[in-house]
């Protein structure tokens, strides 16, 4: 499949590493050269320095014969002036475009994006997409990550053991059998930073961090095996009031959850704009690294703290003074993934990379209906995948053990009808079963191949 990606930043680079290490034809551009000749220097891709809406240097990027364009530019006006341009002059059959302005996004005005007004087909919000994970966190905090799969009857969990986790030391063979009515099944391990699927005799040490897939009826459980307790949020404080904070606030006001919320946001203008939005959530005006203004929002008595500004050194310092003044459990927004192994050993309990969450949104509307949910794990480092089997596909009727799966690759679930089943060795999968498959990034080409939906593939 032909593809152009406008935009070279850090979500259009590693969508054209997805695409580009799946075979796909692609095409980045920017009207930056050095990001361009980045994306060409690291990745098997093309790359044209210029401004993506003007149709002569979509021409060059080739779009007269390609087959989709996916606008994520920093400009929301740019992105939607490429896809009209690549609608009305290349005819491009699906456009792509990342929108992050609320006014560009509210409901009242969906009707802007039909395809005889401005033709976009999926509009990926990244406030709305971190929003959305904030909330997951929030739900889940014995995790540091967080997922729902099965339309949401499902979880992927990261869980960090600690020296008080019954199965630390135990080989993951023993721990089907001690529990073997659990449906909880452990797809990755991070180990001394290094991430890798585990195979059945593969032990859990302390400091180990894992990704397990459990469906709901299963976590409390779950995270009881883990060393984990299910604690209730009843009172939070977000730090920052920009577009992700009020997101946050707006989606827990309309939830029903009586979960307290106060708001601490430097920016005066911007801390009113939040206050008037707002019908329940109380908005401080301030500096959130300020000790007297955290005791004032009611820090100590806070069962978590979210900071969410945009600067990822401020929303870390927040963090660890909150959890100095007594919050029991922070997450951060951080944007740098390099800062990702400094959370633990200064206290940050969770984090939410912006660039994944967008990255999985948009790899799940490329790869079209067949693959149902996608979602990035690290730097990229891995996917889990959410597929229906088609009847074309070379596993329909195979039993599990008899799969030809690259040594990267587990299945968490298997879900057939309404119920979740924990897969086993002797397990067939059938057509219309929906599996939920942990894949190394290097191997999702292949799972995609066993599952014939590659998106070459439509």
């Amino acid at each position: 499949m032909k593809v152009i990606i406008c935009g070279a930043g850090q979500v259009g680079w590693q969508i054209a590493r997805h695409l580009s290490g799946e075979r796909n034809d692609v095409t980045v551009v920017d009207s930056n050269p050095d990001l361009v000749r980045r994306a060409t220097d690291t990745l098997d891709v093309q790359g044209l320095a210029g401004f993506a809406s003007y149709p002569d240097v979509l021409e060059r990027a080739g779009a007269r014969d390609a087959d989709m364009i996916i606008a994520a530019t920093h400009s929301d006006e740019v992105n939607m002036v490429t896809c009209q341009v690549a609608h009305s002059v290349f005819a491009i059959s699906r456009k792509i475009a990342r929108l992050r302005s609320q006014s560009y996004l509210d409901a009242i005005y969906s009707d802007l994006y039909r395809r005889d007004h401005m033709p976009i087909d999926v509009v990926i919000s990244p406030e709305k997409e971190v929003a959305e994970a904030a909330l997951q966190r929030l739900a889940a905090p014995a995790a540091f990550d967080t997922e729902k799969f099965f339309d949401g009857e499902a979880q992927l969990m990261g869980l960090r053991l600690e020296e008080d986790c019954p199965v630390v030391n135990t080989p993951l063979r023993q721990l089907s059998d001690l529990f073997s009515t659990l449906r909880v099944v452990v797809l990755a391990v991070r180990r001394e930073g290094r991430l890798f699927a585990p195979n059945a005799g593969d032990q859990l040490f302390v400091g180990d961090e894992c990704y397990v897939f459990a469906p709901n009826e299963d976590i409390p459980r779950t995270l009881e095996v883990f060393g984990k307790k299910s604690q209730k949020q009843e009172r939070l404080v977000i730090l920052g009031g920009g577009n992700v904070g009020l997101a946050v606030a707006r989606a827990l006001e309309n939830s029903g959850r009586r979960i307290r919320t106060k708001m601490i946001e430097r920016n005066r203008a911007c801390a009113e704009r939040a206050a008037d939005a707002l019908e329940r959530t109380i908005v401080l005006n301030g500096d959130a690294l300020d000790s007297a203004l955290l005791n004032e929002a009611g820090i100590s008595r806070a069962d978590a703290v979210l900071a969410v500004t945009d600067d990822d050194k401020t929303n870390l310092l927040a963090a660890v003074r909150a959890k100095s003044e007594g919050c029991p459990f922070a997450i951060s927004l951080v944007n740098d993934p390099t800062l990702v192994p400094l959370l633990q050993p200064i206290g940050v309990d969770a984090y939410i990379n912006p660039r994944a969450t967008t990255v999985s949104s948009i790899l799940r509307h490329i790869r079209h209906g067949r693959v149902r949910g996608v979602y990035s794990i690290g730097d990229a480092e891995a996917e889990v995948i959410e597929a229906q089997v088609m009847s074309t596909s070379s596993i329909a009727g195979a039993a599990i053990r008899e799969i030809d799966f690259p040594e990267g690759v587990l299945i968490g679930a298997v879900k057939k009808g309404k119920e979740i089943h924990k897969p086993s060795g002797g397990m067939r999968i059938e057509e219309g079963d929906v599996i939920v498959i942990f894949a190394m990034a290097a191997d999702v080409a292949r799972v995609e191949q066993l599952l014939q939906v590659s998106i070459d593939f439509f």
